[in-house]
């Protein structure tokens, strides 16, 4: 099947890829000319495990332009992965989703099959129809087919989904998307398609993400109350975890999430209730949880060292999460700037994302490609992103090479007990503190 991807960003491009490895025809457009010659030449404008090696096995099934009417004209169908950021009211900016959606109208040459696979609100296909069929010659179908991809998975996800969710209205696009996905639906791949009403299927992505967002959140607030009350969080939630009605998952505790995708949905599906006269509390809740749990380290910080100004301090891991080259709404962000404005000397080592980093703050900061050297004569350290080089990073070095071995770890990753041994300070979030030390 001829196949056009509108936006190379995470979603778009591991959709691209996939679909070309399940035996599609995919021409992927944007209209960053610096992506698309980065993909010409072979190589990934981000990084996603598994997605270069991809890229470069279906190199002939898959092509990349800048011309929007090319792309467009040539496709029976068309996926539109665009961004739907967060406007200043919370709700999502629809912009890049119908700036696609226009020059598809212009560029028809045929029936279309239009695919929205970009996270937006119940009842933008129904715009988008009306939109592209509107005074035109051809006929647009309209799918949403929305997308459960996690930084970091995203290809194994796309691959191996948990489900397939297409919401039509129509027979025609009914057939076409059944056939397009047949790969994934047989054996081995065996993922379960579910065939849903357009605005089920855009309500679905909210609700799945605000549901872990939420999940998220109470067991942030869980561990804090662990940590007035004496309990450990890490068993607290290995005895939840037996509970099959709750499972085991997202239930890491730590600085809350960040990332592109969980802030943004919450504003926005907090914005949907508001517009709809459906007041989501618990929605709300999780926004401002979050907000609080993201800083919580900082907290820790603020009440056990005496002074900011002049302390040179270690931050490491800048990605909102392992895996990942992802910067926006990273929670490391968020704690440099209070660092930088109470004076102090910011070091900081992350293994993949220190040039992205650098185009944010300049100078301000220092960038180590190693954690030895990052933490070298530092006050302390503070842990954001749990990066295996971190997790499995000997604790003996932090009282080697650090002024004090002082540790605020914003993930959790050491066992107490190592700690003790290693003859560290250790704050961690829903845990005992270990050690009596003083910045």
């Amino acid at each position: 099947m001829e196949i056009a991807v509108a936006g190379v960003g995470y979603v778009g491009l591991t959709t691209a890829v996939c679909l070309a490895d399940i035996g599609h025809t995919v021409i992927c457009v944007d209209i960053d000319k610096k992506k698309i010659n980065s993909l010409k030449d072979g190589n990934s404008p981000i990084y996603e495990d598994g997605l270069g090696e991809l890229l470069n096995k279906n190199k002939d099934r898959l092509s990349y332009t800048t011309e929007e009417k090319l792309a467009y004209q040539k496709a029976d169908v068309i996926f539109v992965c665009t961004g739907t950021p967060s406007r200043s009211n919370g709700s999502a900016n629809l912009d890049y989703v119908f700036n696609v959606i226009n020059s598809i109208k212009k560029s028809s040459n045929k029936d279309k099959v239009v695919v929205i696979k970009s996270t937006v609100p119940v009842g933008t296909c129904d715009k988008v129809e009306k939109k592209l069929n509107d005074n035109s010659k051809h006929k647009f179908y309209v799918v949403s087919n929305p997308e459960f991809l996690s930084q970091g998975s995203a290809v194994k996800d796309m691959l191996l989904p948990s489900r397939i969710i297409v919401g039509t209205d129509d027979l025609y696009s009914t057939e076409i998307m059944k056939k397009l996905y047949e790969p994934l639906t047989k054996i081995p791949y065996c993922a379960p398609y579910l065939l849903v009403d357009r605005e089920s299927a855009e309500m679905a992505k909210y609700a799945a993400n605000n549901f872990l967002a939420l999940k998220i959140a109470y067991i942030n607030e869980v561990a804090n109350l662990c940590e007035k009350t004496g309990a450990d969080i890490k068993a607290v939630t290995k005895t939840m975890s037996y509970d099959k009605r709750i499972g085991d998952s997202f239930l890491k505790t730590g600085i809350g999430f960040g990332g592109s995708c969980f802030k943004k949905d919450t504003k926005a599906f907090d914005y949907l209730g508001k517009t709809n006269g459906c007041e989501m509390k618990t929605v709300k809740a999780t926004i401002d949880a979050n907000q609080k749990q993201n800083l919580i380290l900082l907290d820790k910080v603020l009440s056990t060292v005496d002074n900011l100004n002049g302390k040179k301090v270690a931050v490491l891991g800048l990605s909102f999460k392992p895996k990942t080259d992802d910067l926006r709404d990273s929670v490391s962000i968020a704690n440099v700037d209070v660092l930088l404005e109470y004076g102090a000397e910011v070091n900081v080592y992350d293994p993949l994302v220190l040039d992205g980093f650098k185009k944010l703050y300049g100078d301000r900061v220092s960038y180590y490609d190693t954690i030895d050297e990052a933490i070298k004569k530092c006050d302390f350290a503070m842990i954001m992103t749990e990066w295996d080089e971190i997790v499995s990073y000997d604790l003996n070095k932090y009282r080697k090479y650090m002024k004090k071995p002082i540790i605020y770890d914003g993930r959790n990753c050491y066992d107490l007990e190592d700690v003790k041994k290693a003859k560290i300070v250790y704050y961690s979030i829903g845990r005992r503190k270990i050690g009596k030390d003083k910045v």
